[in-house]
Parts: C-alpha cells; sequence; structure tokens
C-alpha cells in the first residue's frame, strides 16, 4: 500500500459498533442542507466554531487515492480554531443528543462533488436528503438516494425544507413526498421519514413546527435519536486485513491490523484466505496488554506459531468461514470521475488492504437513476451506475458488499493521475473465473528462446501516424532477420484486417485494440520471438498495460518523435488531409488525444534522420542488454 495514503491503509470502519454516528446531508443546491446543520448545531448547544468532543478521533472515510485526488481523506479533522475541517469541501460537525453521539458531514450540493458524496455515504448510518418544497422532486435528489441506497446507508431522512415557501401547504409536501416514496420504494432502506421544515428558523427540527399542524410525525433530532442502527458487522464472520508484519523478540511473528467483523479468540484456528496458509493465534496484542479475544472493531496485533507466515495485505479468517477467492466478479459501480469508464484499462483496485492491476471486461447495462431500468452503455459517464464484470491481475479474498461491506466494498483509482475514480460494491465472484485454470506445457519460454539463440522481447513502437513507427519496425525485422533471429511484426493495419476488425477508434475502442494486441504480444513473446509491434497506442495507460503483461525486461517502449506539423506534411495515407476536413473522425493529434511517454527506453527523433541509422541505434540498444 502507498505510503502516501494512510486513510485508506487503515481501511474503512463501516458497520463497526461504535458510540458516535455517521450522518450526512445530500440533496441539490440551494436545498439549505448547510442552513439544516447549522440548525442543528445551534438547538443542540453547539456552534461552528465550538471544540468539539468524543471519540471523532477515528472518522475514516471508506477509499481513497492520496491526499489531492481521492475520496476526501481526513487527515486533520481539527483546525487551529477547534472548528472540524477537511481539505474536501465538506464541513465535518460534532453534537449530542441525549447522551448520543454524532458526526454530520456537510456536502455541497453541485454534480461535480460525487466522489465527496461517495465518500461521505459509504462511512454513514444516516443520510438527510434536502429537498426545497417550493420545486419539484429533482433529478439529483434521485441520484443521491440511489448512491445511498447502493453504499448501504440504511436509514434516510427526506427533509422537505423552505415550507414558508409555500405557505406552509401540506399538498406540497405530500405531492414530493409521495413522488420519493414511489421512486425510492425499490431501494431498500430500512427506514424513511420525510419531515416537512422551515431549517432556517428551527421548525421540525426539535420540536414541532405550530405552523405545520399537520404532521404528527418526528422532528429531525428525535428520529437521530430513537433509531436503533444495527451493528451486522459485529456478528459476522471474522475477517483481518494485514496492515503490517510484527517481528518479535521470541522468534513469533504478530500482524497488525483491525478486526472488520466478527471476533477471534487465542488458539483458533486461522488461514491467509488467498494462499490458504493456516496458523493458529497463539497470543492477542492491544497497546500493551494481551487478551483472550478480539471484536469487530478492536486494533489489534495477532500472534501466531512459528509455522505461519503471511503479507501485507492478506485477509485472515477462519479456516471454515472462507470469503470467496476470484480473480473475476460481478459488481455495481458508481463512477465519479469526469472521465469517463474506458472498459478494458487497466485501473488499480484497493479493497481494504489488498491492491492490484483490474479492468472491467464488461459493461452488463446501466442503471437509469430515475426508472431503475436496466440500459446498455459502452462506458460509464460521472454519477452514473453501472453493472460490470471485473477481472484483477492477480486472485483477491471478498465476500459480497450485501454480506460484509467492508470487505465487498473497494474504489477502483487511475493508475496515472492517482485519483479514484469509481467505488464499487461487488455481488459475487464469476463461477468461469474457478473453473478455467493456466495449462502448464512441457516446453517452456525460456527453452523456446534458447533454441533461437535469443531472448523473447517485445519492442513497442509508440507515436503519431506518420512519424515512422511502421517503417522502422519492418526495416528493424529485416535486420534481426539478416542477424538469424526469430521475429514477427504487429502493424496495426494489419492487425484490424483481422483480429481487431469489429473496433472503431473511439476511446473505449482504442483501450480494447490495445489489451488485445497486448495479449498477442504476450503469446509472441511466450514463443521466444522478438516481436515489433508498431501502434500509435495514444495512452500511457493500455502501455502500461501491456508492459505489465510480459516480464520486467522483455517490454521495451520506443517513442517514435516526429511534430504534428511534421507527420501532417508527410501524411502517408492522406488521414490527416480527410481528418482536418472532417472526413475522419477521433483522429489521433487531430481531435483526439496522444499521451506521449514520460520515460521511453528509446526515444528516436525522426526528423531529418535515416530510418537506418534509426535501426542500428535499436540494435546496439539490444546488444548492450544482451537481447539479441
Amino acid at each position: 500500500m502507498a505510503a502516501t495514503d494512510p486513510v485508506l491503509s487503515e481501511g474503512a470502519v463501516k458497520g463497526r459498533a461504535s458510540a458516535v454516528q455517521r450522518i450526512f446531508t445530500c440533496g441539490s443546491a440551494g436545498s439549505g442542507k448547510s442552513t439544516i446543520v447549522g440548525s442543528v448545531l445551534n438547538l443542540t448547544g453547539r456552534t461552528r466554531a465550538d471544540d468539539p468532543a468524543g471519540p471523532v478521533q477515528d472518522f475514516r472515510i471508506f477509499g481513497t487515492a492520496g491526499n489531492d485526488h481521492g475520496v476526501p481523506a481526513i487527515e486533520n479533522w481539527r483546525g487551529t480554531d477547534g472548528k472540524v475541517v477537511s481539505d474536501s469541501g465538506i464541513d465535518f460537525q460534532f453534537f449530542s443528543k441525549s447522551g448520543r453521539s454524532f458526526i454530520v458531514s456537510d456536502v455541497p450540493g453541485h454534480g461535480k462533488l460525487t466522489r465527496q458524496l461517495a465518500g461521505s455515504a459509504s462511512r454513514s448510518q444516516f443520510a438527510i436528503l434536502t429537498v426545497n418544497a417550493s420545486e419539484r422532486l429533482a433529478g439529483q435528489a434521485e441520484l443521491h438516494a440511489n448512491i445511498c441506497s447502493l453504499l448501504g446507508v440504511q436509514h434516510v431522512v427526506l427533509a422537505v425544507n423552505k415550507m414558508d415557501l409555500v405557505d406552509y401547504a401540506q399538498s406540497a409536501f405530500d405531492d414530493i413526498v409521495e413522488a420519493f416514496r414511489t421512486f425510492s420504494e425499490p431501494l431498500g432502506f430500512a427506514s424513511l421519514v420525510s419531515i416537512p421544515m422551515v431549517a432556517r428558523d428551527g421548525g421540525n427540527i426539535n420540536s414541532a413546527c405550530v405552523l405545520m399542524p399537520w404532521y404528527k410525525g418526528p422532528d429531525l433530532l428525535t428520529y437521530l435519536d430513537e433509531t436503533a442502527v444495527d451493528a451486522p458487522l459485529a456478528a459476522g464472520p471474522f475477517r483481518f486485513p494485514v496492515q503490517r508484519a510484527v517481528q518479535l523478540e521470541s522468534g513469533f511473528r504478530g500482524y497488525a491490523g483491525s478486526v472488520v467483523s466478527g471476533r477471534v479468540s487465542v488458539g483458533d484456528r486461522i488461514v491467509a484466505a488467498v494462499s490458504g496458509r493456516p496458523g493458529s493465534i497463539t497470543r492477542i496484542v492491544s497497546g500493551d496488554e494481551c487478551r483472550e479475544q478480539a471484536v469487530s472493531g478492536d486494533d489489534v496485533t495477532l500472534v501466531f506459531d512459528k509455522a505461519f507466515e503471511a503479507a501485507v495485505g492478506d485477509l485472515l479468517v477462519p479456516a471454515t468461514e472462507r470469503p470467496e477467492v476470484s480473480d473475476q466478479f460481478a459488481a455495481q459501480l458508481l463512477w465519479i470521475d469526469e472521465t469517463h469508464l474506458l472498459p478494458g484499462r487497466s485501473y488499480e483496485l484497493r479493497l481494504g488492504e489488498q491492491a492490484v492491476p483490474a479492468s472491467v471486461t464488461t459493461i452488463k447495462h446501466r442503471i437509469d437513476i430515475h426508472t431503475r431500468q436496466q440500459m446498455a452503455a459502452r462506458n460509464l459517464e460521472m454519477s452514473e451506475i453501472g453493472v460490470c464484470n471485473i477481472a484483477t491481475a492477480t486472485p483477491i479474498a471478498f465476500d459480497a458488499y450485501s454480506e460484509n461491506s467492508e470487505t465487498g466494498g473497494f474504489i477502483l483509482v487511475d493508475r496515472t493521475t492517482q485519483a479514484t475514480v469509481a467505488a464499487g460494491m461487488i455481488m459475487f465472484g464469476l463461477r468461469r473465473a474457478t473453473n478455467i485454470h493456466v495449462e502448464e506445457l512441457f516446453v517452456d519460454k525460456a527453452t523456446r528462446a534458447q533454441a533461437k539463440q535469443q531472448r523473447a522481447t517485445v519492442i513497442w513502437f509508440t507515436g503519431l501516424s506518420g512519424s515512422g513507427k511502421s517503417t522502422i519496425a519492418k526495416r528493424l525485422e529485416k535486420r534481426l532477420y539478416e542477424l538469424g533471429k526469430h521475429t514477427y511484426v504487429l502493424d496495426g493495419d494489419n492487425v484490424r484486417h483481422g483480429l481487431n476488425n469489429d473496433l472503431g477508434f473511439t476511446d473505449t475502442d482504442r483501450v480494447e485494440n490495445i489489451r488485445r494486441i497486448g495479449e498477442v504480444a504476450k503469446l509472441f513473446a511466450d514463443a521466444g520471438l522478438i516481436v515489433m509491434c508498431s501502434f500509435i497506442s495514444p495512452f500511457r495507460a493500455e502501455r502500461r498495460m501491456v508492459r505489465e503483461l510480459l516480464e520486467s525486461d522483455e517490454f521495451i517502449e520506443v517513442f517514435v518523435d516526429a511534430s504534428l506539423e511534421e507527420c501532417q506534411r508527410r501524411d502517408p495515407k492522406g488521414l490527416y488531409a480527410k481528418a482536418l476536413a472532417g472526413k475522419v473522425k477521433n483522429f489521433t493529434g487531430i481531435d483526439s488525444p496522444y499521451e506521449p511517454p514520460e520515460f521511453a527506453d528509446i526515444h528516436l527523433v525522426t526528423e531529418n534522420v535515416s530510418p537506418d541509422d534509426v535501426v542500428e541505434k535499436i540494435v546496439e540498444y539490444l546488444r548492450n542488454r544482451g537481447r539479441v
């Protein structure tokens, strides 16, 4: 786990039994969310400048990708003036009612803060969904209700605020409530209460509003105080993500972390979920004390017998109550990034202490937030929810999110920007993942390469159309053939006549194009060949994905660098002229971006240079590294 990710390394703690309940506000801008929070603080004897008290130091949010880009991380929860603060645009406040303690997060209402909303929802038991009484139920409220349901928020208050703008009319309130009830019925909230409010005056916040005698339900603070919140993870199977290993003087090894669900006792037989390695717990250490048992929410070090070994990221579980272990599963995905999802692109999946490369292989459907209907989709835009199949580079351990939000909830992180781009909820493992196995062959890659007296290598040429990639790749193959080497050239145009003839040139198709070529190049390398791949491959993420398919020294990235002006001048296929005339869409360099390599293995500037001189430079590079 990245050292810059302290909040994620501690793990999400949603569902733990706790004296502090979490609330977040949501709803469209201007509906009065902050006014409600201010009224609550005032009526409970607090102001925004008060020094909050109580056990709130453990407030953490599900998923983050660092301090600047991810779902908001709380590092300094109290400012120098005593105010609860964060760097995310969300105001966090503490209050209490009848001895019960609450933390409320006030999420701004504009649509670009979906990731902040998702972060707060994933940690909260209560949502206050605010609607302006003078307006109809907006799509923003429907989106927020879907996010609440998706991320497991059980208790929802529909706060119909600003009732003074409709003369406190019950009919206006009833219309909004009925519309929301009809919409939200399939979402399965444990409790849903609708409260008419005038938050500016404190109406129905802490006591009944005399101007709305027709309302007979609870005020907001009474509902929050009296609603029981279950802690389902306490009764679930034992789950313990390893955060760090601790070497003890006795020679025994301890593993530190938090019990995210269930309980464990000294003497219990435990296994590492993915590897299946077994061990017995000999001690449970908390601070300077040893104890016989640890339960959900406890931060402890588990000490095992000498035979047991685990690694950071392992999930420790009972031998008799194991989670699923797979590299493919179905999940609901909330996309929270302004750049849309690209199926096939490699992201980093983070689930508890596990972090692995992963990609969305299939978008089964998108869920229409207004009708809940399943819609066909090729990608997901910001704030859209979809059901997807996801594949990870290596198997991970997980439970269904409906059974354990701690071991079933994950985030996807853009591997270039480190931005959190999605929050995911695992539905179930895919059966085919456990039925398909790698078949071990009698002749391996090293044997094949040795027979050819060379080392398997993938030379990846990237650059704009017209930069000279294909010319150099073909001449390099000819030169290597003259040296007695076994080679093959994979060229973008040739491959699109066969294997990839079903793909176009949208960003999504470009990602899939390179994903397929990467797998083919890997097969060629396994055959012991030197393969030249000539593809524009405009995105760094996909070039990195291909590199990671291969052994560390097998992939050589060659940046064939020519200016856009020079490529347009050459225009060997007449494509730039067509693109500039609007006859070719999604053309790299014109109306589709190109991301040049940041650290190419070989950087070739091809203007005013002989192709044969460039080829000799590559051959020299291969010789110096023992590839030929």
